[in-house]
C-alpha cells in the first residue's frame, strides 16, 4: 500500500532502517522533551473555519526572497541523506524542484554543492573554526547557482543526543561529507570544528560580505530575530534544530507568534521543527510565519524510495495544506491571520 500520510513514511523508515541510523534522525537531544513538543504543540491549536466562502479554487502558491513556491513548504537542511538512500541530497533536491519547493542543503551533507544541481536551492551554512573554509563553502555555493544561505546559530557545539549512544550510532567510514573535507569524520570532529565564538559582530561581517541573502536559523526570541535584522538578515527561522540542541526549550510553533509581532513583517519570517501535515503548515502561517521549513518529513519519503518518496512527500503536503485552505474557507495564504486559530 502507498504511504497515506508523514507518519506512514517514518514507520517505514522505523522499520526498515538499521536502528542506529533510524535513531540518529528521528532523535532529539537528552529527554526529548523538546523534540515531543515539536509535534504535540500543534496538535493543542485548533483551526477556526469560515463557511459559505467560494472555494472552488484555492491557491497555496507563495514566494519567499523572490522565489516561487507552489506551497509554504522549503526543504530543511538534513545532513547525510545518503546515509538512508543512496538518491541522497541530489535526489532530494529534483523532487523539490518538480514539488515547487526550494531545497536547502546541509554543510555537512553527503553529496557537495557541485552535485546538487536541480531547482532552486539555499546553502545552510555552519560558521567554522577555519573561517577559509567557511568561505570556500560559501564560494562553491555562489558559483553553483545557490540563492541563498542560511547561517545555523543554534549548534556552537552538538547537544547530546542519548539516543546516539544507546544505539552506538557512527558514521560508516566510507560516509563523505563534501564540503568540508571529503573525509571519514565522527559527529563530534564535525562539531569540533564549528567555532564557539561566532557572534553578532562576525555576523554583520559576514552578511556584509555576502554576496546572496542570508538568513539566521536557530533563533528563538523576538530579542534575537530583531537583532538578526539590525545586523543586515534577509530574514530568520525560527528554530530549535528539530529538538536536537537544548532541551526544555519551547516548541517553534509556540516561539512564533511573539517573534512575529516583534518583527511586524519587517524581514521574512519561516519557522521548523514539528511539520508533519499539511494543518501544520497553515497554522504556522496563520501565526505569522511566511513558509515552513520540513527536515524530518522529507526525510522520511528518502528512506522510503529516494527520491520518489521525497517527492511523495512533498505531494502529501502540498494536497493536504490545500483540502486544509478549502476547508477553513481561505483562497489565498494571504488571508491567513490568527482569526483562523483558537
Amino acid at each position: 500500500m502507498d504511504p497515506v500520510n508523514i507518519r506512514d513514511l517514518e514507520h517505514h523508515a522505523e522499520a526498515t532502517l538499521d536502528p542506529g541510523v533510524y535513531g540518529y534522525f528521528a532523535g532529539g537531544a537528552a529527554d526529548e522533551l523538546t523534540l515531543g513538543q515539536n509535534v504535540a504543540a500543534f496538535a493543542r491549536i485548533r483551526l477556526r473555519p469560515r463557511v459559505l466562502v467560494d472555494v472552488s479554487t484555492v491557491d497555496p502558491s507563495t514566494s519567499v526572497l523572490g522565489l516561487p513556491l507552489a506551497m509554504p513548504v522549503i526543504v530543511a537542511p538534513v545532513a547525510f541523506q545518503r546515509l538512508v538512500h543512496s538518491d541522497g541530497e541530489p535526489g532530494t533536491a529534483r523532487a523539490a524542484e518538480r514539488a515547487g519547493s526550494i531545497f536547502t542543503l546541509s554543510s555537512i551533507a553527503s553529496a557537495g554543492p557541485r552535485e546538487v544541481t536541480a531547482g532552486n536551492r539555499w546553502m545552510q551554512v555552519y560558521v567554522f573554526r577555519d573561517r577559509g573554509l567557511t568561505q570556500a563553502i560559501i564560494e562553491e555555493a555562489v558559483e553553483c547557482g545557490f540563492r541563498a544561505l542560511v547561517v545555523t546559530v543554534d549548534a556552537p557545539r552538538a547537544g547530546r543526543r542519548e539516543r546516539d549512544l544507546y544505539t552506538g550510532f557512527a558514521l560508516p567510514a566510507d560516509l563523505r561529507a563534501p564540503a568540508i573535507g571529503n573525509r571519514s569524520m565522527t559527529i563530534a570532529e564535525v562539531f569540533s570544528m564549528v567555532d564557539p565564538s561566532f557572534s553578532w559582530p562576525d555576523l554583520a561581517q559576514l552578511i556584509s560580505e555576502s554576496p546572496l541573502p542570508v538568513l539566521v536559523k536557530g533563533v528563538h526570541c523576538a530579542e534575537d530575530a530583531l537583532l538578526a535584522v539590525e545586523h543586515g538578515a534577509a530574514g530568520v527561522v525560527v528554530s530549535n534544530h528539530g529538538g536536537r540542541q537544548l532541551d526544555s526549550v519551547p516548541a517553534t510553533i509556540e516561539m512564533l507568534p511573539p517573534i512575529a509581532e516583534a518583527l511586524a513583517g519587517r524581514s521574512t519570517l519561516l519557522m521548523d521543527g514539528g511539520i508533519r501535515r499539511g494543518t501544520d503548515v497553515l497554522k504556522a502561517v496563520a501565526l505569522g510565519a511566511d513558509a515552513v521549513l520540513a527536515g524530518r518529513a522529507v526525510l522520511w519519503g528518502v528512506a522510503h524510495s529516494g527520491e520518489a518518496g521525497a517527492e511523495a512527500s512533498l505531494r502529501i503536503l502540498h494536497d493536504e495544506i490545500e483540502l486544509g485552505m478549502r476547508l477553513l474557507g481561505v483562497t489565498r495564504l494571504a488571508d491567513l491571520d490568527p482569526s483562523y486559530i483558537f
